[in-house]
């Protein structure tokens, strides 16, 4: 009995292990056909994904949106079970997002998802018991079109691959706080219908020689915060490099150095909201970018990027729970703060010690231009202690108002509030508001174009509490809601990418009335003698101030200012704030 009891046992794995090599067989990817030298095109990696759709239940893809290239983007969800309703399934399952092609000469997630796809649904790799894993196949679509072989100038592999800039160039990942594309329009549609537990955005990335193929970009720790963060870094990120070392994977913090040698040290990245993993941390999500080594052959970059998207779901399996738990705290930790940073900075208090594998770097004459140039030696290995500089400490920070009011004639911010999924109450009869008033009083502008812009930044600013006048039609958005760190973040004018450094709000900068000296210094005469204490001013700024002394428009000017003849809209920044005392 027992040996027919053994056959059959072992006829059946074996059957199992021919039908998952029928699987592989059967829908073999681009990359695998191509001696994995190539990566799919755009059109092939739909197909490819259609077909898996029809083969098994456990598969789904839907269409949403639409990208600036024409095209809509794309959502494939393997779910064990076959259910494929995300706000159902967020009740007892970990949700996990994975978005590949941002940038689509960086192509090792797109083949290494379309790998992990294949494999779980074929059974031929475990399937996670309470995770579900969504995917944007190729996220910067018109990118993916443009195909090339020339613009990764560093990158070792594949042979052809997308273009960085999406159909109207604009780089997809400093384009998610500002929302210039229609691609991120849709990304947020996609993000908030998700409300993944953890985000992974695919990567590939260059500014030294080191000897790891595999880096990881988590969000900073810090700016998430709490518990949650304290969780990431001292927890989650050791577990993660614990698991791959036993799949003999190692892995490194993305190295954020560049033409310098990594012995020497470096700090952590930090993503604000205007990149993918900034943007998730907005609603506590645990965000981690991929970065693989461009240098690397690309068989190993997906290899690796496959091995570390596995282990990052069955470790979401595992720990789901706590992260959702820790989610839902950090989410009462911001509702319950007096006060939310707006800057960061190294903490040059703190810092990690990390064992590093580099190659030997020495400075030589470069046969090219004669000055010195860095060269890696990959014959000399090395490993050495280096300082990781992973801690942040608040800048700056701002109270936490009860609300902001918005007037409906700033379309564009309340198009991104309604994208994001932030609530507010219109107003409904015109109505006199107590506020706090931001004047700008100071700030400077990048000297080359950003993005699509000209990004200020060292933004200062005044304060007045007053009551003003509010109509029918403006919006008061609370603060005391899931999007309290996107509110903060954009409509606090000195946080780093809020709106008003993204030049939504440059119309203000430019006084639209002046006046004429030769008229206004009657004007002048007569403002001075109805106000003793401007004219004691006036005297005092010309004693102490010896070029406003020797410029006389100026002193006109700082009068006209000081007067009621001077417009209240220039340098008024025109969202209020509620305090939380009103």
């Amino acid at each position: 009995m027992r040996p027919l009891f053994l056959f059959v046992i072992f006829s059946l794995l074996f059957s199992c292990k021919k039908v998952e090599e029928n699987y592989v067989q059967e829908f073999p990817t681009p990359f695998e056909q191509s001696n994995k030298e190539e990566t799919a095109t755009y059109e092939e990696v739909l197909d490819f994904y259609k077909k898996l759709a029809k083969e098994f239940s456990s598969i789904n893809i839907q269409t949403i949106g639409t990208t600036d290239s024409g095209h809509p983007l794309h959502v494939v969800t393997f779910s064990p079970k076959g259910n494929f309703n995300f706000k159902k399934l967020s009740v007892d399952h970990t949700l996990m997002l994975i978005n590949n092609g941002i940038h689509p000469g960086e192509s090792d997630g797109i083949d290494a998802t379309m790998l992990l796809f294949r494999d779980l649904a074929s059974q031929k790799i475990e399937s996670p018991k309470q995770t579900i894993i969504a995917t944007i196949p190729i996220y910067n679509i018109g990118g993916a079109l443009n195909r090339n072989s020339t613009t990764r100038a560093n990158q070792n592999g594949p042979k052809a691959y997308g273009f960085r800039g999406n159909a109207r160039n604009y780089d997809l990942n400093r384009d998610f706080i500002k929302s210039d594309t229609k691609n991120a329009a849709t990304f947020a549609e996609i993000y908030h219908l998700i409300n993944p537990d953890v985000f992974i955005d695919n990567h590939v990335s260059n500014g030294a020689d080191y000897q790891y193929t595999l880096t990881h970009l988590f969000t900073q720790h810090n700016k998430l915060g709490g518990a949650l963060g304290n969780y990431v870094h001292q927890q989650f990120m050791p577990l993660l490099k614990d698991s791959l070392l036993q799949d003999n994977w190692e892995i490194t913090p993305y190295v954020n150095v560049f033409n310098k040698p990594p012995e020497t040290g470096f700090q952590q990245f930090m993503d604000h909201p205007r990149y993918s993993t900034g943007y998730t941390t907005l609603w506590n999500t645990l965000g981690m970018m991929v970065e693989t080594h461009m240098l690397k052959p690309y068989k190993e970059r997906v290899a690796g990027t496959y091995e570390l998207m596995k282990n990052m779901i069955a470790l979401s399996d595992i720990e789901g729970p706590k992260i959702k738990e820790l989610r839902t705290l950090r989410a009462k930790e911001l509702a319950d703060a007096q006060y939310y940073p707006i800057a960061w900075q190294v903490d040059t208090t703190k810092s990690s010690t990390i064992k590093f594998k580099g190659f030997t770097a020495d400075t030589i004459t470069s046969e090219v231009t004669g000055f010195p140039r860095l060269k890696f030696n990959r014959q000399a290995p090395i490993e050495n202690e280096i300082e990781y500089k992973d801690f942040f400490m608040a800048l700056d920070s701002i109270e936490i108002p009860k609300a902001y009011v918005i007037g409906k004639q700033w379309s564009s911010i309340i198009d991104r509030l309604n994208m994001n999924h932030i609530q507010y109450e219109t107003i409904k009869t015109d109505t006199l508001i107590q506020i706090e008033s931001y004047s700008i009083t100071d700030y400077q502008t990048v000297s080359a174009p950003y993005e699509g812009h000209y990004l200020h930044y060292n933004t200062q600013l005044s304060t007045e509490d007053r009551a003003q006048n509010f109509y029918a039609g403006d919006i008061i958005v609370p603060v005391d809601q899931p999007g309290i760190r996107y509110i903060i973040e954009t409509l606090e004018p000195s946080a780093k990418d809020s709106f008003f450094n993204w030049n939504f709000f440059d119309t203000i900068l430019q006084q639209k009335e002046g006046f004429s000296p030769y008229v206004f210094e009657d004007t002048a005469i007569q403002i001075l003698k109805n106000n003793p204490d401007l004219q004691t001013a006036f005297e005092n700024k010309r004693n102490t101030d010896p070029n406003f002394k020797e410029n006389w428009y100026s002193q006109l000017d700082w009068l006209f200012k000081q007067s009621d003849l001077y417009e209240k809209a220039h340098m008024q920044y025109p969202i209020y704030r509620i305090a939380r005392t009103n």
